[in-house]
């Protein structure tokens, strides 16, 4: 009886370990669209968008951990937006990002800056036409 606690002890603390996710995340792919797939990821690229698009960026992580993903969407040279998710992940994950303005966005050249815990971790360019 007592092995058997034992065994069942040594077996939930395994799992509680498992279960918290302190490794830092590791951003393998950026990409840049106008739709998305269930998993979050970008289902239809592109860099062309029209003034009413939603403009989907969706960041994926290779493996388990957690950190804060952030973007910065400029239009030229001008910053118009950030956003930030603290996300947590047991595998490969895709977290997405949308920018749109239901007046519709300005004509012109834009770029979406992605970080990883403040670091940057790359950036896409974009045309709304």
């Amino acid at each position: 009886m007592t092995r058997t606690l034992t065994i069942a002890v040594v077996v939930m603390a395994a799992l509680a370990g498992a279960a918290c996710n302190n490794d830092p995340l590791k951003v393998t792919t950026i990409q840049l669209g106008k739709t998305l797939n269930p998993d979050n990821s970008v289902g239809t690229f592109t860099t062309a968008f029209t003034p009413r698009d939603t403009v989907y960026v969706s960041v994926l992580t290779g493996a388990s951990g957690r950190g804060t993903i952030g973007t910065t969407w400029y239009y030229g040279s001008t910053k118009v937006n950030e956003m930030k998710k603290d996300v947590s992940y047991h595998g490969g994950a895709a977290t997405e990002f949308r920018f749109h303005n239901t007046a519709g966005l300005p004509p012109g050249s834009y770029r979406v800056e992605v970080f990883l815990d403040g670091k940057t971790q790359g950036e896409r360019t974009f045309r709304i036409e």
